[in-house]
């Protein structure tokens, strides 16, 4: 059975973006849609028979249009509409469970201020064990919404971070990889090192230039060893790389300039403190101009 790819609707413009961006997805990659609403808010609400029913309505007729605009678009695309009775980062977190990924809508204002999350989404990236990918409304003029998405970028490269190239993350290049078969376009593949820490406290040990030529080299073999067997499953996913002695998230920002998609991982192994998500990921997801996918991964 495929499994679907899933966006939490609000009636917001940016989830409509999202589910718009999400069924050009799923149209390449030949899966369901699915458009959820959760239509109970916040846990303080104790609506009555009237008011749960008026929400009901509303949380439907929401499905419906949306369905209705994006069936118009994609005719041959399967979608499913569900409400869920129930908080929304739980409810998305449910559904998430058994989906391709979930795209949630993000607010993001001006060329390079990036995605604003609010609550729903900082709870859902955190805990969420499958790929989340944020989209944003983009303005045309004073015109925000689903309509006003600039479709042609998704013909951009895929970007990925890959921040461990001795032991990658298998899921986050799953996902990068597949992602850029799909859309056929380039993958490109990004790394961040830095000079061992001996460097910064002992003058005598910087490095000559060739030096620092002969760890750069080095860095970089590693890299493309660790894409090779990538490589080799995706034949037709064309790779460039690119290595940069500067922060993660500097590298991957400078690289997804003109990107469809930008793909970054989030460590579920060790415990996160409230809702982090990881430094990197963080710093991408509020910057980056093209949508982000976060990917969990050990």
């Amino acid at each position: 059975m495929l499994r679907p790819i899933v966006v939490g609707l609000d009636g917001s413009p940016e989830s409509l973006a999202a589910a718009d961006w999400a069924a050009r997805e799923a149209q390449r990659r030949a899966v369901p849609l699915r458009l959820v609403t959760a239509w109970i808010w916040r846990p303080v609400d104790v609506p009555s028979a009237q008011e749960s029913e008026a929400q009901k309505r509303w949380a439907q007729q929401i499905l419906d249009e949306a369905r209705e605009n994006l069936t118009a678009r994609h005719p041959e695309l399967p979608i499913q509409v569900e409400q869920v009775s129930d908080l929304a980062p739980r409810a998305l977190l449910g559904q998430a469970e058994n989906a391709e990924m979930l795209v949630l809508g993000s607010r993001g204002h001006g060329a390079i201020a990036g995605f604003l999350l609010g609550s729903v989404g900082q709870r859902v990236l955190a805990r969420a064990e499958t790929p989340v990918v944020l989209v944003r409304a983009i303005k045309h003029g004073t015109v925000e919404g689903a309509q006003s998405v600039d479709v042609d970028q998704d013909g951009g490269a895929v970007v990925v971070g890959i921040q461990d190239r001795d032991e990658p993350a298998e899921a986050l290049l799953e996902f990068a990889f597949a992602t850029a078969a799909a859309r056929g376009v380039t993958l490109r593949a990004v790394h961040a090192w830095s000079r061992p820490p001996v460097f910064a406290y002992n003058p005598g040990s910087v490095p000559t230039g060739d030096e620092d030529t002969g760890d750069e080299a080095r860095v970089e073999e590693e890299l493309l060893d660790a894409l090779t067997p990538w490589r080799q499953r995706y034949p037709q996913v064309k790779v460039v790389h690119k290595i940069d002695l500067a922060s993660a998230a500097e590298v991957i920002l400078q690289a997804s300039r003109d990107a469809g998609l930008v793909v970054v991982g989030r460590r579920t192994g060790r415990p996160a403190l409230g809702m982090r998500i990881g430094p990197v990921a963080h710093g991408v997801i509020h910057h980056a101009v093209a949508p982000v996918a976060v990917v969990p991964h050990a």
